[in-house]
This record gives structure tokens, C-alpha cells and sequence, in this order.
């Protein structure tokens, strides 16, 4: 499914937040929203998502004009959000239509691919967080989504958590090839992941550059390529100079 954003800009209480942003999103392309705070990536995910619609420009899905929470998005968070009066499978089959038992099999099938099969019964308190991320994972996933949107959703976690999960989502990317766009301050993460990065700058945030990873995967964490375009991403956000006194 292919997504595109044509000069989309975003203001709040007179003060622009994005400012003409316009790129495109190739079918089962992994784009990673990159820059540090302030510069938007979290308010560009939420205007793809339709939680937010009050932006200017336009947003296409499949060169349909997005209105709205489209059915076909799934968004996974920073926090896993869970309820936590459910258990887990009464957590991923929230929201679903349809017979019970046909959702639980459903549900069951994605817990089984994020290595949860067997957890459906515990609720989110008996959960660590790395498995509570999880849960969140497969709850984007059980609605079959062509269009996966992540903000950040490994950075509350431990370094060898963060990498799990990592390796976790490029299995599911690799197993239903939907389209990511992911917001990250992770440099690494970034370059461990993404097809391409689109590195946002300023306030307002604008796209200062983007950078396409052809690294086949998968990658190396520690690659001398992957090294080398940190250095150059480092550089492009001006986070190689030491400031003294400032």
C-alpha cells in the first residue's frame, strides 16, 4: 500500500509545529522519521494516522485522499496502552468484529508470531515490559494493517530488549510486508532498520535531507558502512560538535 504527504504543514495555537513536508512511501518500504526533539515527527505520524486532521496539505493512501482514521493504519506506540482490566487476549481482540472464537484465532495466531502464544491468559501487571510491547505489537497487527505507524516504541526499553523487539518487528515486516513509517531518536536503530530515512531539522521541522540505506539485510549492527552513515547523519544534525560553554 503506498502512502504519500504532499506539502503537508502543521500549526498549534498560531505556532508552526511542520512546515511543507512531501515525501512517499513505496508498498513494504521502512521509512524512519528521523531529528531531534521539537523538529514534528510525532505530529507527522499522527496526521498519517488521522488522530490528527487539522493540518494543511494533503495525505494520500493508495492515491486516495486520507480522511479520518483510515482502517487499513495500525499504530503502535511509545507505551503499550494496554487495558489493564483484560487480559492479553481480550487486549489484542479490543475493538475486533465478529464471532468471539474467530477473533481469538486470529488474535492467537499474531501472539504466536511476537513469541506470546502462550501468555494470552496473563494480564498486562504480569507482563515485563519488553512482553508488554509485545502485546501492543500484535494488537497493530491482528487488524491486518498495509500501513504500520511507530512512535518510538522501544525507547522506554533495556539496550538487549531494544534489539529483540527490533529483530522482532523485521520478522514481521518480512512475514506480512506491510508499509512502516517509524519516528526514532535512535540513530542505530534507524540505520538498523529503515530502507530509507528522512531527516527532519528546525522549528518548524523541515526535511533537510533523506538518506537510502542499501545495506542488504540482515545487517550488521556493527558494520563499517552502517558506521559511516551515522557520521554523516551525525554531522547533518550538527551532534559531532562539542559546544562549551553554551
Amino acid at each position: 500500500m503506498s502512502l504519500q504527504l504532499q506539502h503537508v504543514s502543521r500549526s498549534f495555537n498560531g505556532k508552526a509545529a511542520v512546515h511543507d513536508i512531501s515525501f512517499t512511501a513505496k508498498p513494504g518500504e521502512i521509512i524512519g522519521l528521523l531529528g531531534t526533539s521539537g523538529c514534528g515527527k510525532s505530529t507527522l505520524l499522527r496526521a498519517i494516522s488521522g488522530l490528527d486532521q487539522d493540518y494543511d496539505g494533503q495525505i494520500f493512501i493508495n492515491d486516495d485522499v486520507a480522511k479520518g482514521i483510515h482502517e487499513e493504519t495500525g499504530f503502535i506506540f511509545q507505551e503499550p496502552r494496554l487495558l489493564p482490566w483484560l487480559s492479553v487476549m481480550d487486549n489484542v481482540t479490543f475493538g475486533l468484529k465478529g464471532a468471539k472464537k474467530e477473533k481469538e484465532v486470529k488474535a492467537k495466531r499474531y501472539l504466536d508470531s511476537v513469541g506470546l502464544g502462550e501468555c494470552a491468559h496473563l494480564f498486562p501487571r504480569q507482563l515485563s515490559g519488553g512482553m508488554a510491547q509485545r502485546v501492543a505489537i500484535a494488537r497493530a497487527l491482528v487488524t491486518s494493517p498495509e500501513i504500520l505507524l511507530l512512535d518510538e516504541p522501544f525507547s522506554a526499553l533495556d539496550a538487549f530488549t531494544k534489539m529483540q523487539l527490533q529483530d522482532l518487528l523485521l520478522d514481521v515486516w518480512e512475514a506480512y510486508q506491510s508499509t512502516i513509517v517509524m519516528v526514532t531518536h535512535d540513530i542505530d536503530e534507524a540505520l538498523y532498520l529503515c530502507d530509507r530515512i528522512i531527516i527532519l531539522r528546525g522549528q518548524p521541522g523541515e526535511i533537510d535531507r533523506e538518506i537510502i540505506l542499501e545495506e542488504p539485510r540482515p545487517r550488521a549492527r556493527g558494520s563499517q558502512t552502517l558506521a559511516s552513515y551515522k557520521t554523516e547523519i551525525l554531522d547533518s544534525l550538527d551532534l559531532n560538535r562539542v559546544k562549551i560553554g553554551s
